[in-house]
């Protein structure tokens, strides 16, 4: 059995909250005539502010602008200048900004050693509900995005959103639209269930959390499902019980993702320590190890520069 228990040093950083999506579960986005714009002079002082032997990982997240608004280009400079100043600084970008054109990801690909999307699942009925006013939600869009990573090379995160009203068939298809699109381009590197948890600042109070008591069993079914190359991830701040940790471990997890001091699309629970996870791990007999944010059999997909710049941080690990 492999005893090994992977997570990413991270930290987030936000580019905007302000998004035209209006998902009824979300507990991150803002309007705009709420948020005031983090500069990138802002950006630039948090990054310089970081440890960075206990940091390898930069997050950059986004709300999303919309493809024909006549702010795409610079919500899109922004954060590519907001990645190189992560490599600048020694850090490794990883971006999930939402759906992109073919050239924006090209671009951004540049800047990054990987990237991610959530599917979040397949059925195009939750565009009547939950995304009914979150047009980028478009299953046949962020099944799109995932070619278009793979046609790219571009190493890769996807996963699934639990608890949002789908049925168990409704995991299944969600799971193999992803196994054939890694069968295809081999690009995945992890899948992310995450559970949704109930916040604060979510519009549809009645979309309960998801029963945690379901996750098991979706962990077994997605290994069943999934290549045997992607690693399943769940994160620990939603999956917050010692005792359902290990479970859902046993279960096929092996991935905690990037722990960060905020978790910004569920602010409402926070991260635990790297010193509390390994004290849950441990005793049940499983190491906690860091990661960087690109597996080893993709670097050879990255531009010289990055591979620099991962060769740098591999002592950390």
């Amino acid at each position: 059995m492999n005893s090994v228990v992977t997570y990413s040093p991270a930290y987030t950083i936000v580019s905007s909250y302000e998004c035209f999506n209006r998902c009824s579960y979300c507990n991150f986005r803002v309007d705009l005539e709420t948020e005031s714009p983090l500069r990138l002079e802002s950006s630039l002082e948090k990054l310089q502010n970081i440890d960075r032997k206990l940091v390898t990982e930069i997050l950059v997240i986004s709300g999303e602008v919309h493809p024909q608004s006549l702010n795409r280009l610079n919500w899109l400079e922004k954060i590519y200048r907001i990645c190189q100043m992560c490599l600048d600084l020694g850090f490794l970008p990883h971006t999930n900004v939402g759906p992109l054109s073919f050239q924006e990801m090209s671009l951004l690909k540049s800047v990054n050693v990987s990237m991610g999307l959530m599917l979040e699942q397949v059925n195009p009925k939750f565009q009547q509900t939950v995304h009914k006013h979150a047009p980028s939600k478009d299953p046949a869009l962020r099944l799109e995005q995932l070619e278009w990573a793979g046609k790219l090379k571009i190493p890769f995160t996807t996963g699934l959103l639990l608890g949002i009203g789908e049925t168990y068939k409704d995991i299944q298809e969600s799971l193999e639209a992803i196994a054939r699109s890694q069968r295809r381009w081999g690009h995945i590197q992890e899948v992310i269930l995450q559970p949704h948890s109930l916040g604060s600042s979510q519009e549809e109070i009645n979309l309960p959390s998801f029963d945690l008591n379901l996750l098991p069993g979706i962990i077994t079914e997605a290994k069943k499902i999934l290549p045997e190359t992607i690693s399943i991830q769940i994160p620990p701040n939603l999956v917050f019980e010692a005792n359902f940790l290990i479970e859902c471990i046993v279960a096929g997890a092996r991935d905690l993702g990037g722990i960060s001091p905020k978790d910004e699309v569920n602010p409402d629970y926070p991260h635990p320590t790297y010193q509390a996870l390994s004290a849950i791990l441990q005793p049940a007999g499983w190491t906690l190890k860091p990661r960087l944010p690109v597996y080893p059999q993709y670097y050879s997909w990255l531009s010289p520069n990055l591979q620099t710049a991962i060769e740098a941080k591999k002592n950390l690990i």
